[in-house]
């Protein structure tokens, strides 16, 4: 149980800005291995980030959410609350990732151009496509009810964050930078890592379809399933394996399938 407690400490300190600092450090410890057992607990952060993310549009939504601009608002609020809590950390694996997989280049060259810290047009494009899409699909959450929207929320924060472990399980880590950030966290994902992702998003799961009803959770994972698919098919093509980088875009992008099948469904 300790052990457990400290793999998700690792991995809270990790995935977000909240300091693990003093004598919990010192307890908590660090190792390579523990980062990499931490891993299992990325969906597990999913609900900390969802958490911050349901309480601002919950109550955004309630105040400012009986207008579509208002609606707009509390979405717009949510995300920025999420991206600070986070240090805009998946997002900006999204861009490198759209930088390096966008064009026709090469395996070599679509890794080298990842590394480079400068932000690219198609990187640019990506993030600002995805955030826009976001906010508008959980502004059209929020009008079929505050609540109901942010319960979603705090569920998809938490399912988006098992999808890398799946591309982590399936797939070897590529990255040729012996000093990545990601390397021990990426290296291997056993059996019983994604087991305890697995534990993690099964209440979310529940969650969701309470809030939003059974044939909207069926919607949003189909569309998951489908982007999930999508995504290991590409970085297999293009990369033969996955970085760092791909992880933060995977989970973006599987938060916004979710959105839009949570969308789709419950709009009239």
């Amino acid at each position: 149980m300790s052990q457990g407690l400290r793999h998700f400490l690792l991995a809270l300190q990790f995935f977000t800005r909240i300091p693990v600092t003093g004598r919990l450090a010192a307890w908590v410890g660090y190792s390579p291995a523990m980062l990499n057992r931490a891993s299992g607990h990325f969906p597990g952060v999913g609900w900390v980030v969802g958490a911050l993310g349901a309480l601002v549009l919950g109550a955004a939504g309630a105040r400012f959410g009986a207008s579509a601009p208002g609606a707009l608002l509390a979405a717009l609020l949510c995300t920025a609350a999420t991206v600070w809590l986070t240090g805009a950390f998946h997002e900006d694996g999204l861009a490198d990732t759209a930088d390096g997989l966008s064009g026709s280049v090469g395996r070599e060259r679509a890794l080298a151009i990842m590394k480079d810290s400068r932000l690219g047009s198609y990187g640019s494009i990506a993030l600002v496509l995805v955030l826009l899409l976001k906010v508008c699909l959980l502004a059209v959450l929020v009008q079929q009810g505050p609540v109901r929207a942010a319960l979603a929320l705090l569920a998809a924060q938490v399912l988006s964050r098992l999808a890398p472990l799946w591309v982590m399980r399936r797939l070897p880590y590529v990255s040729e930078d012996a000093g990545a950030k990601s390397k021990p966290l990426a290296s291997t994902v056993c059996a019983a890592t994604l087991g305890v992702g697995v534990c993690w998003a099964l209440p979310a799961a529940a969650l969701m379809a309470l809030a939003q009803g059974g044939g909207a959770l069926a919607a949003a994972l189909l569309l998951w399933l489908a982007m999930l698919a999508a995504l290991l098919r590409l970085l297999r093509r293009r990369l033969q394996g996955f970085t760092g980088d791909t992880l933060g875009a995977v989970q973006q992008l599987c938060e916004l399938a979710l959105y839009l099948g949570l969308a789709w469904a419950v709009a009239p």
